[in-house]
C-alpha cells in the first residue's frame, strides 16, 4: 500500500495503518501475528510476481520491525516476523533445557518426497500464555514457571506453551509465538505490556 517509507540512515519512517500514513514515532506498540507475507494475500499483484513481492515485503517488514523503538511482541528473527519459527525438535530441545518433561520426537518418511509423520507427540491438555513476566492459563504454578523459563530461553515475551495436562509434572506438548487472543485477560495484558505497564 502506498505510504510506507523507511529512511536507511535514520530511525524515522512512515507506516500505513487503516489507510492513514502514521509516523513511526507515533506507534506505541506492535503485536506481530504473521510469520511472513504470504503470496495469496497479494491479490492486487499479478500472480507471476507474487512470490517475489511477498519475499521483498517480508524483508522490508523484518527491517522495519527490527528498528522500531516501541515495544514489539515478538521481535522478528531472520526466519520469522514474530520471533522464532522453530520445528518441533527445536522446541522439544529448548523445553528440556527449561526443565519441562519431554517425549522424544521421531520422524518417519513413508516415501521419497512425501511428508513425514511425527511420533511421540503428547496431546495438549493445558495451555500457558506468557506475556512479559506474567503467565496466564489454568494450570499448576510450576507449569507457569516452566513456560516463563521456556519463553526466556526462546528470547520472546509472548508465547503459548501447551502441556499434556494442568498438573505439575505434565509433559511438553508444543509451543508457538502466535498465542490465542480471544481471552479478554490475555488481550488486556498485551495492551498493558505495550503501554509499559508490564515488565519487559
Amino acid at each position: 500500500m502506498a505510504g510506507w517509507r523507511q529512511r536507511l540512515h535514520s530511525l524515522d519512517g512512515d507506516a500505513v495503518a487503516e489507510r492513514k500514513v502514521l509516523p513511526d514515532r507515533e506507534i506505541t506498540g506492535v503485536v506481530t501475528l504473521l510469520p511472513r507475507v504470504f503470496e495469496n494475500e497479494l491479490v492486487e499483484i499479478v500472480p507471476a510476481d507474487r512470490s517475489y513481492v511477498a519475499t521483498e515485503m517480508t524483508s522490508f517488514l523484518l527491517f522495519w520491525l527490527s528498528r522500531l523503538r516501541c515495544p514489539v511482541l515478538n521481535r522478528p528473527t531472520p526466519t520469522c516476523l514474530s520471533g522464532p519459527y522453530w520445528r518441533r525438535e527445536k522446541w522439544v530441545h529448548i523445553a528440556a533445557q527449561a526443565g519441562i518433561p519431554v517425549e522424544p520426537v521421531r520422524r518417519r518418511a513413508t516415501a521419497p518426497g512425501c511428508t513425514t509423520e511425527e511420533e511421540g507427540i503428547a496431546p495438549a491438555g493445558a495451555t500457558a500464555i506468557v506475556i512479559g513476566e506474567r503467565v496466564f492459563g489454568e494450570c499448576a504454578p510450576a507449569l507457569h514457571l516452566q513456560a516463563l523459563s521456556l519463553a526466556r530461553l526462546a528470547g520472546v515475551d509472548f508465547l503459548s506453551v501447551q502441556f499434556s495436562g494442568p498438573e505439575r509434572g505434565a509433559h511438553f506438548a508444543g509451543a508457538n509465538a502466535f498465542p490465542d487472543l480471544s481471552d479478554d485477560k490475555v488481550t488486556d495484558a498485551v495492551l498493558e505490556y505495550l503501554r509499559g505497564g508490564l515488565t519487559r
